[in-house]
């Protein structure tokens, strides 16, 4: 490795808090055109929606989830799991709105937007960082294995976070597009910009972020829930993606075109 790659990778690794083992991503990813990308996003909203729901442990089937699509309520269950739901629906929704019109930008604006949808009436402040809002509390994420993970302190005025998504935004933006997305989906779920829903926010993002490339968005099979809960929580604890990345890769539709030693 040269000296100017290994140290544009001490940057990045040092804003986002994390490295992965960037000489084993894939860098053949398929490219299409950003329209097509996006209408294919649109057609598997149901399905985005209801596996994104499940990796949250939501009781919802995938034929409810298309009920509330539909915009029918569906009754026996929990308001806050219907509220859930609604909130991964209307962010997608808009998500595919700006894509189409061309505004998706990978911004705070557009990662706060996005949040106040996924998480309004379910997190405190949504659509703020920690501390730029009315509460002030630290946070911290619990791990299978027994651990507590815990992101950076919440500071009012929230400067801390807002630093620290520009500066690793700043460093995302050098990298791959695909590489790009991936990495925030983990950046985000690792700072934990927000008091709740930073997962599915950071996810959200990292399909916004592909499609507006046009690269086809991932989704997380809900089968692979197991696996995905118990990687994230190795990446917490080691702060090493390779095996995240790895593992993102692999639920990407196009990913036995890939020739990379990571899948």
């Amino acid at each position: 490795m040269s000296q100017d790659k290994a140290q544009d990778n001490s940057e990045l690794f040092s804003a986002l808090g994390f490295q992965w083992d960037r000489s084993a991503f894939p860098d053949n990813v398929p490219v299409h055109d950003v329209k097509r990308a996006n209408f294919r996003f649109g057609k598997m909203l149901a399905e985005y929606v209801w596996n994104a729901s499940m990796l949250e442990g939501n009781p919802f089937t995938f034929p409810e989830v298309q009920t509330l699509i539909d915009g029918i309520t569906v009754g026996g269950h929990k308001l806050s799991d219907e509220q859930e739901v609604l909130g991964l629906i209307g962010s997608t929704e808009e998500a595919i709105k700006l894509l189409r019109d061309g505004k998706f930008t990978f911004d705070r604006k557009t990662v706060t937007s996005l949040h106040a949808i996924v998480a309004e009436k379910q997190a405190f402040d949504a659509g703020f960082f920690r501390g730029e809002g009315e509460v002030i509390t630290d946070v911290s994420v619990s791990l299978p294995n027994g651990q507590r993970y815990h992101p950076p302190k919440t500071e009012k005025g929230g400067q801390n976070l807002i630093d620290l998504f520009e500066n690793g935004a700043e460093q995302l933006r050098k990298l791959p597009p695909f590489e790009q997305g991936l990495a925030y989906s983990l950046f985000g779920a690792m700072s934990q910009f927000f008091y709740d829903g930073n997962k599915r926010t950071s996810r959200l993002m990292m399909n916004g972020i592909l499609i507006s490339h046009g690269i086809d968005a991932i989704t997380v099979p809900a089968a692979r829930r197991l696996e995905y809960n118990q990687k994230m929580s190795e990446f917490y604890v080691s702060k090493d993606a390779t095996d995240m990345m790895a593992f993102l890769v692999s639920c990407h539709p196009d990913a036995n075109l890939m020739q990379t030693a990571v899948v």
